[in-house]
């Protein structure tokens, strides 16, 4: 009798919290996503296989954080003054109908209605994005390269209590040059993976004071091709981000 008991808390008390967890899954939350192109003279997506890559990275990204009605998107553009270069921003309106008491056929066209809606905002998201690939900065902010300034707008996006997902569309080449306490790995790259962890450090501790990133997943996609040299992708550079994402509270880093 008492096993029994036992096995019937233990099935009762793992289905309360399997509803809990439930209710605070990830994919019921909507999604803040951040995409970063690179706008400096480092960076020329207009060559096909940059832009080639850049546009598949964009349309598999969308494919999985467009998903209910909600979900944001913003665009920045990586220069000078990152912090000030919102491009674009996008929000999924597409909604579905009141269901209360519908039937299950009902439910099953509006689901497909639905789908079918969002299907189509997806794809015209996908394209303004990409559009974007195509903008030239003319301007002398393209001197240099403020990737700690997307760090803002991540730690904004995360006060919305969203799920954050970030793509960077960049060599990562931080390059602040004239800046105090900044780097800039075009003249002074780290010299090995442990430089590059000491680096990522110490800048973690500076930043992490500024900002409250939470822990988005954040994506790397390099322009460079996979026969590129080690001195034009040099892996020091993408141990840095790694790191330093890493220290900062990111709850994943992949480099493409």
């Amino acid at each position: 009798m008492k096993l029994l008991f036992l096995t019937a808390f233990i099935t009762l008390l793992l289905s309360a919290c399997s509803t809990d967890s439930t209710k605070k899954r990830p994919a019921d939350v909507p999604t803040y996503t951040l995409i970063f192109m690179d706008k400096s003279l480092s960076v020329n997506t207009n060559q096909d296989f940059a832009r080639q890559k850049y546009s598949a990275a964009i349309q598999t990204l969308l494919n999985e954080t467009v998903r209910q009605t909600g979900d944001k998107i913003e665009v920045y553009f990586i220069h000078e003054n990152t912090t000030k270069a919102r491009a674009l921003s996008l929000i999924v309106r597409t909604e579905t109908d009141d269901l209360a008491g519908a039937s299950p056929t009902d439910r099953e066209t509006a689901q497909t209605e639905f789908n079918l809606a969002l299907q189509r905002e997806r794809a015209v998201f996908i394209r303004q994005i990409i559009s974007k690939l195509d903008q030239q900065n003319p301007g002398i902010s393209n001197q240099r390269t403020d990737i700690w300034g997307s760090l803002w707008a991540i730690a904004r996006a995360n006060e919305t209590g969203m799920a954050v997902e970030v793509l960077y569309l960049s060599d990562m080449i931080e390059s602040m040059a004239g800046q105090p306490n900044r780097r800039d790995f075009h003249k002074n790259p780290p010299a090995s993976q442990s430089q590059a962890d000491a680096w990522a450090t110490t800048d973690a501790a500076l930043l992490g004071e500024q900002y409250a990133i939470g822990s988005p997943r954040i994506r790397l996609v390099l322009p460079f091709a996979p026969t590129a040299p080690q001195r034009v992708n040099n892996p020091t550079i993408t141990r840095y981000w790694q790191t330093l994402f890493t220290k900062l509270g990111a709850g994943a880093v992949t480099e493409d």
